[in-house]
């Protein structure tokens, strides 16, 4: 699977991860259960997903 990255540090860059379909879930690193990318779309043609970065507040105290 090719996932591109929209927005955020990681914006412009293409990753390609195992060659399982995206199951429609978050995009995550090894056991993590988030991710600074959310998946938004994924093409039914090609199979590219398109991941976009997840809105992250920043908090103050």
């Amino acid at each position: 699977m090719i996932v591109r990255l929209v927005g955020g540090p990681l914006g412009g860059r293409e990753l390609s991860t195992t060659p399982r379909a995206w199951a429609g879930d978050w995009l995550t690193a090894g056991d993590a259960d988030w991710g600074p990318y959310v998946p938004v779309h994924r093409d039914p043609v090609t199979g590219v997903v398109l991941a976009e970065i997840r809105a992250i507040a920043s908090r103050l105290r």
